[in-house]
This record gives C-alpha cells, sequence and structure tokens, in this order.
C-alpha cells in the first residue's frame, strides 16, 4: 500500500509539472506576441473555446439552413465541376468550425509577426544610435534611457529597453537583464546583439566598440538579404508574367490577325456554298 501511495504521488507531481511545462510554453508564446498579463492563457484559453463553440454553432447552422441551397445552386453547373464543389460545401461545416477555432491563434500569430517586424526595423536605427553615443563617451543604460525617452513607449522595441531599464532599477545584474530581454523578443538580431553584449560584460571589452561591431554586422546583414531578396525577385515575377500579363499581350496582338483569317475563312465558306 505504502508504495502504491508513493508511486500515485510521483504520478501525480509529473503530471503537475506536464502541465506547468505547457502553461509556461504557452505563456511564453503570448509573451513573445506582447500578451504579459497574469490572465493572458486564461484569456487565450476561454477565447478558443469560445471561438470553437461558436463554430460549432456556425457548422449547425450551415448544415441545416444553407447546405440544400448551395447544393441546389450548385447541381447546374455543368461538368465535374458540379461535383468537386459539392464535396468543398460538404466539407463547409468542417472549414467553419476548423476557422473559428483557430481564429484566436492566428490573431496572436498575426501580432507576433507584427510586432517582430516593428523591432527588425526599429533596431538598426538603435544600434546606430548606441554606437555614436558609446563613440561619445555614453555608457549603455544613459543611452538606453536616451532611447527609449526618444521613441516613447509606443514601439515594440522601445517598451521592451522600458522594461530593461526596470530589470535594472530591480537590482538585477546587466547580464541576467539582457538576457531576459532576449528571451522576451526570441529574435535571432536581437539575440546575437545581447550576446556580443554580454561577452564583452564578461570579459571587459569596450562597449562602444562592440556596438560599433554589431551596427556595422547588421548593417551588412540587412544588406544581404536586400541583395537576396532582389536576385529571388525575377523568380518571383515569372508566374505572374506567364498567368497575367503574356495572355493580354498574345491577345492584343494576335486578335487582329485571327479576326481577318476569320474573316477570310468565312469569305471562302461563303463562296464555296454558292
Amino acid at each position: 500500500m505504502r508504495r502504491r501511495a508513493v508511486a500515485r504521488l510521483y504520478d501525480d507531481q509529473r503530471t503537475a509539472a506536464a502541465a506547468s511545462a505547457r502553461d509556461t510554453a504557452l505563456q511564453q508564446w503570448l509573451a513573445r506576441a506582447g500578451y504579459r498579463r497574469a490572465d493572458a492563457v486564461t484569456v487565450f484559453v476561454s477565447s478558443t473555446a469560445a471561438s470553437a463553440m461558436a463554430g460549432l454553432l456556425l457548422s449547425q447552422f450551415y448544415r441545416v439552413v444553407l447546405y440544400e441551397q448551395f447544393l441546389q445552386a450548385v447541381s447546374s453547373v455543368p461538368g465535374t465541376s458540379a461535383d468537386v464543389m459539392a464535396l468543398i460545401l460538404a466539407a463547409g461545416p468542417w472549414i467553419l468550425f476548423g476557422t473559428a477555432a483557430l481564429l484566436p491563434t492566428l490573431i496572436v500569430r498575426t501580432v507576433r509577426r507584427t510586432r517582430v517586424s516593428a523591432i527588425e526595423q526599429d533596431l538598426p536605427l538603435a544600434l546606430e544610435l548606441f554606437a555614436t553615443m558609446g563613440q561619445a563617451g555614453l555608457g549603455f543604460d544613459a543611452a538606453v534611457a536616451k532611447i527609449v525617452r526618444a521613441q516613447g513607449g509606443d514601439r515594440p522595441l522601445s517598451s521592451e529597453l522600458m522594461n530593461f531599464q526596470h530589470d535594472m532599477l530591480a537590482g538585477m545584474s546587466r547580464t541576467q537583464a539582457l538576457r531576459q530581454l532576449s528571451r522576451r523578443i526570441d529574435l535571432p538580431s536581437l539575440t546575437s546583439f545581447t550576446s556580443a553584449l554580454i561577452q564583452a560584460e564578461n570579459v571587459g571589452a569596450s562597449m562602444a566598440e562592440t556596438l560599433q561591431h554589431q551596427a556595422v554586422e547588421l548593417r551588412q546583414r540587412r544588406r544581404e538579404n536586400a541583395l537576396l531578396q532582389a536576385q529571388a525577385l525575377p523568380v518571383k515575377l515569372v508566374f505572374p508574367l506567364v498567368i497575367c500579363f503574356l495572355p493580354g499581350i498574345f491577345v492584343s496582338t494576335l486578335a487582329p490577325v485571327l479576326f481577318q483569317v476569320i474573316q477570310v475563312a468565312d469569305g471562302v465558306l461563303r463562296g464555296a456554298g454558292r
């Protein structure tokens, strides 16, 4: 009995640890999108459940009211297109339910992508300002304060730098505060920046030189990404060119010739009929 009780206790602890790990992963995912309230997980789970219930009601309404009407409208379409559209209509309830259930997840992913795009847009300018103020003899903490004061708390990067200041004011070391900053944002360019600062802090290197190297490296990386996107542009333009432009060009150039051919053929057929 004692062994069973101990085994049951260990099982309960493993279950609680697994649930805590899942909650922590969900909290980190929401925090990276900017949702960092204490009840963010509860709100997200409740929103997902409510969206799933709304999707279930919509699917039932579609199945009872709309499905037969859509099926009758599709049945008049000639060829095999009617069968394909009928299959799509038959899967309509599942499509509605899945779309509604995934709506909160899609919203969080969209907010996360918007936040990452804004941080990637502001990071090069912030690094340039850090490097310039570091060469002018200003310390890193004072440079952070000036950037936050200049940009305000509306932009995601400035709000994260403000959280970095709060961590420093709370007694956290600069290394740990930089790690927290990198963990909150989870962006490769910012992670490399914070790693370089942590290394410079540990070995006692010049912070101004480190910031200057990081600014130059990020500028080169952005230039390489721009070149890669420019090289990939002709390949991406092939499909719109073939699908949209070339048929119109062929019609505009060959339509007069085809019209004359049709007129000649009509005249020949009429002459042969007489």
